[in-house]
């Protein structure tokens, strides 16, 4: 192990290094957020590493091939950062781990099959740390954990090789990222961050190392669960409020009501936080933050019933969007079976290159359960081969091909299509579920449509 003079738990130390820039920073997971992170720690001064087990992604960043194409800004930092030698990556966690005082994990926590969350990535990397921390480091989780995990299970994987001790001769703390993939560089330098550490001091030293890189507004919590346990709830009252609009868009349906313009209205009323209604609900953050919720709740011997039903509306959207696609074919007298059906956008949101729990994914395969031949698009993927099926380079050039189209993400460049271009299909059939097509316009187009909350028209 290298001899740190450098005491992490010790607020004048850690200031001298910051001020000297001789603070050298790990950065164990370099993908989505992890990469931004280890280039913003990079771009203030200080040394960094990225450590990720993807032998592909550090060979492309250490040839300086940037790989968030879809993250404004921050490949002109990356190249700046390279050409200064500020920034690296490797496979090999030990070297890194070993050259550097301050250690972030960036790891992912996805869900299993059973929607229970996977900590694996965080707890290998615990137990390798027992082996490889220098002493009087700092360890920083930035992952989305559930309230305790620091306290009830990471601390004891750290310290698993006994030449470890928390607060004695390591250190350990949280500041869950919040940040909103593609919106990274606006976020960073614009949003509040939380911060817990297993004691007051160390709270006060990741504050101060945070506002070094960020210079955003840190805000200190009691402790490492309480820091975790407001950055879920923020996330899963976005997923409650989604299933509530949701449930509201399939009742207007019904009723003729357009949820577009209801909810145009109500954000009139100044304290109406408008969510909008859509397929479904993908990502690495929400479903995977309310599963993480509800995982708590179980293991403390309580419910959280609501959580558990807006979850349950949120994965059935789908499904309703198959029923609207098969209303479509009815009124033409068309079966499914054997139609060819163009998918526009796979990406789980709009305007980025990420298909983590993407809704498309499950109405693909829904389609052709019922005998379609699904054809996709995506200005993101295009040329590339997803969920089984190569991206059409131009979505234009099938059109005439297809019986029916299918937005299911709201990318901008959807919005600008001309809405005969949608005529060019062979039974002139649109469904939008992501809100994006007016009605009333579309209907001049003699264009039989679906759109998900928008009643008939």
């Amino acid at each position: 192990m290298s001899d740190f003079k450098i005491k992490m738990n010790n607020l004048d130390d850690v200031k001298k290094s910051l001020d000297s820039k001789s603070l050298r920073v790990c950065v164990i997971g370099i993908g989505r957020i992890g990469l931004p992170t280890a280039l913003s720690f990079a771009k203030s001064g200080l040394q960094t590493i990225g450590v990720d087990i993807n032998k592909k992604l550090v060979d492309d960043i250490n040839l300086k091939k940037f790989p968030l194409k879809d993250e404004p800004g921050y490949e002109n930092i990356f190249n700046d950062v390279l050409e200064k030698k500020l920034f690296s990556a490797t496979t090999k966690i030990e070297d890194a781990v070993n050259n550097s005082d301050l250690i972030l994990l960036s790891l992912p926590t996805p869900m299993d099959k059973n929607n229970m969350p996977d900590y694996s990535a965080l707890t290998t990397v615990g137990t390798q740390l027992s082996e490889i921390l220098n002493l009087h480091s700092l360890v920083i989780v930035e992952s989305t954990i559930e309230p305790g995990f620091i306290e009830d299970e990471m601390i004891s994987l750290i310290s698993k090789s006994g030449r470890l001790t928390v607060e004695d001769n390591f250190s350990i703390g949280v500041c869950p990222e919040n940040a909103n993939p593609g919106e990274i560089l606006h976020d960073f330098t614009n949003l509040p961050r939380l911060v817990g550490g297993i004691n007051q001091n160390i709270t006060k030293i990741i504050v101060m190392i945070y506002k070094y890189v960020f210079s955003v507004d840190l805000i200190e919590m009691e402790n490492c669960k309480t820091a975790n346990a407001v950055k879920l709830t923020t996330n899963v009252f976005r997923d409650i409020n989604i299933a509530f609009i949701n449930e509201l868009a399939l009742m207007f349906e019904k009723l003729g009501i357009d949820t577009m313009k209801v909810l145009e209205a109500a954000k009139v009323k100044y304290n109406f936080q408008a969510h909008y209604p859509g397929a479904g609900v993908g990502g690495p953050c929400l479903p995977i933050n309310s599963y993480q919720l509800l995982n708590t709740a179980k293991r403390m011997g309580t419910k959280l019933s609501i959580v558990e039903s807006g979850r349950k509306v949120n994965e059935t959207m789908p499904d309703h969007v198959i029923n609207l696609t098969l209303d479509a074919f009815s009124e033409c007298n068309k079966s499914l079976k054997n139609s060819k059906i163009l998918v526009m956008g796979i990406s789980y949101k709009p305007n980025i290159k990420d298909i983590q729990l993407s809704p498309a994914k499950n109405i693909i395969k829904k389609l052709q359960n019922l005998g379609a031949q699904v054809h996709i698009y995506d200005p993101f993927f295009y040329s590339t081969e997803v969920f089984g099926l190569k991206v059409e380079e131009n979505f234009e050039t099938v059109l005439s091909e297809m019986d029916a189209v299918v937005i299911v993400t709201g990318h901008d460049e959807f919005k600008q299509i001309a809405l005969n271009t949608f005529s060019k299909t062979k039974l002139k059939i649109l469904i939008d579920s992501r809100g994006i097509i007016d009605p009333v316009s579309i209907k001049n187009e003699n264009i039989i449509f679906r759109g998900l909350g928008r009643g008939k028209f």
